[in-house]
Order: C-alpha cells, then sequence, then structure tokens
C-alpha cells in the first residue's frame, strides 16, 4: 500500500502528463488531500522533476537524509506520538524517536502541516470531523456554565503601579507581592469570563480556527490580569548626584 505521500508523488505525475499547470495541480491535490496535502515547496520540486522526464516517484537517497522508506518509518511514528499527546515539544519528540530535531520539525511542518498553538502542536488546516469535535466540546461546557452574568464585577479601579517610582529592586518586590496579594474573587471570576467568551467564538464558529487570534486558557488568562497588577518593565535612570554606576532609581508602567 502506497503511503501519503507517494500516492500524492503518483497522482502529481499523472497530472503533468495530463498537462496541468502547477496552479492547477496545486489546487487539485490541496482538494483530494486537505491537512495532509504536500507542501507547496514539495510539490513544485516534484512538479519540476516529472516536467524535466521523471518517472520514478521514489525520492532519490541523499547524503545525512534517510530513505523514502526510513522517513515514512520517522512520519509514522512522529504522527502516532502526536495523536497520543499533541503537547510534545520537537525536543521531546526527537529524544523519544532518536531523530534528529530539524527532522522532527521538517515532519510536523511538512507532513502533517502542523504548528504551535498555546504550545500544543494543531494542525493548519482542520478537518470538518475537528471542527465538529471543538464546537461539541466547547457547546457542552457552556451548557454546564450558569448564563446568568448579573453579578459580573466591574473591573474598572483596577489596581495599578503605573507612573510609581521606586528606590530599589526590594522596593519593587515588596509592592508588587503586596499588589499580587490583593487579587480578589473577581479577578478570577474576569479569568473565567474571557475563558467563556472563547468558547462562545469557538462554537459560533463551528470550530474553527481565528487566523492571528491567541488561544489562551482560563490560567493564562489569569496570568495575565496578574501581571496587569504587576509592572511591565523596569526602566532605569541615573539618580541626581550619582554616578554612572552607583545605585538607580526605578519606575514601572502597568500593562495598559
Amino acid at each position: 500500500m502506497l503511503s501519503v505521500h507517494m500516492e500524492q508523488w503518483v497522482n502529481l505525475k499523472f497530472l503533468v502528463k495530463l498537462e496541468k499547470t502547477f496552479t492547477e495541480a496545486c489546487a487539485m491535490l490541496k482538494e483530494v488531500y486537505g491537512s495532509e496535502c504536500l507542501s507547496l515547496t514539495q510539490i513544485l520540486e516534484w512538479f519540476k522533476w516529472f516536467k524535466e522526464g521523471r518517472e520514478t516517484t521514489e525520492d532519490d537517497p541523499r547524503p545525512g537524509r534517510p530513505s523514502t522508506s526510513k522517513m515514512e518509518e520517522n512520519i509514522e511514528k512522529i504522527g502516532k506520538l502526536i495523536r497520543e499527546d499533541r503537547r510534545l515539544s520537537i525536543r521531546g519528540l526527537a529524544e523519544i524517536t532518536g531523530i534528529d530535531k530539524e527532522c522532527v520539525r521538517q515532519i510536523l511542518h511538512e507532513s502533517f502541516n502542523m504548528h504551535k498553538v498555546c504550545a500544543k502542536l494543531v494542525p493548519r488546516l482542520l478537518t470538518s470531523e475537528q471542527k465538529e469535535s471543538r464546537m461539541n466540546i466547547c457547546a457542552d461546557i457552556l451548557n454546564n456554565i450558569d448564563t446568568d452574568n448579573s453579578d459580573d464585577p466591574d473591573l474598572s479601579d483596577a489596581v495599578t503601579l503605573k507612573g510609581t517610582r521606586f528606590e530599589s529592586v526590594e522596593a519593587v518586590k515588596a509592592k508588587a507581592t503586596e499588589v499580587l496579594n490583593q487579587l480578589t474573587e473577581a479577578d478570577f471570576q474576569h479569568c473565567f469570563q474571557q475563558w467563556k467568551s472563547r468558547m462562545e467564538r469557538c462554537r459560533d464558529r463551528q470550530g474553527e480556527y481565528v487566523e492571528g487570534e491567541k488561544v489562551t486558557t482560563v490560567f493564562e488568562e489569569l496570568a495575565a490580569r496578574t501581571r496587569q497588577l504587576h509592572f511591565q518593565r523596569v526602566t532605569r535612570y541615573k539618580k541626581p548626584g550619582s554616578t554612572k554606576n552607583q545605585d538607580t532609581q526605578m519606575t514601572t508602567e502597568a500593562y495598559s
């Protein structure tokens, strides 16, 4: 049985013999194979070879590159691990399989068309089953959430450290700790409300990813809320009468 990649190479060879253009061949492969389709670079490379008269669909062995059969074996290993745990990193996959990290990266990007979203490997193009699963999970959770928002907290009086100046790093730490200890139940409610809002968007868009939208968990929302009460950056400036290497004062600005 042909692998998905070899099957596409055979079909691409057939399309070239039918005198299809590169654009037409690309569109046809993407329509048939979806997220499993070869990358544009791979399609272009093989399209050019077949145009030049290449007949074999077996990949040529190259120095330092695994043979086609070995590559297919590696792809199968990586695919099995990713299906079991999508939070595995490229380094983790390389350590488990003994495959070079760059090869793992190539397999993920080109063979599975996957990339990292919030420390989780996900397909760039979701299948209809994946979209439906995402939508159903969000809908189930939302159905179990109390929809009464009458007690939503008013966060307009959030405490920040904007414009506050400190004499030392220790003073910054002390004030930051004081502010962090002021986190209330309302702050946690706000985080869960943001999480709920994201699930609603996922449900309403029928499980689709939105390009450029940051996918976060409730814990990341809480971290963002904490940073809002903390400081964005500490900038140094010279004390009056001090030398360049002496102690400096510090100013902090809150996250906007």
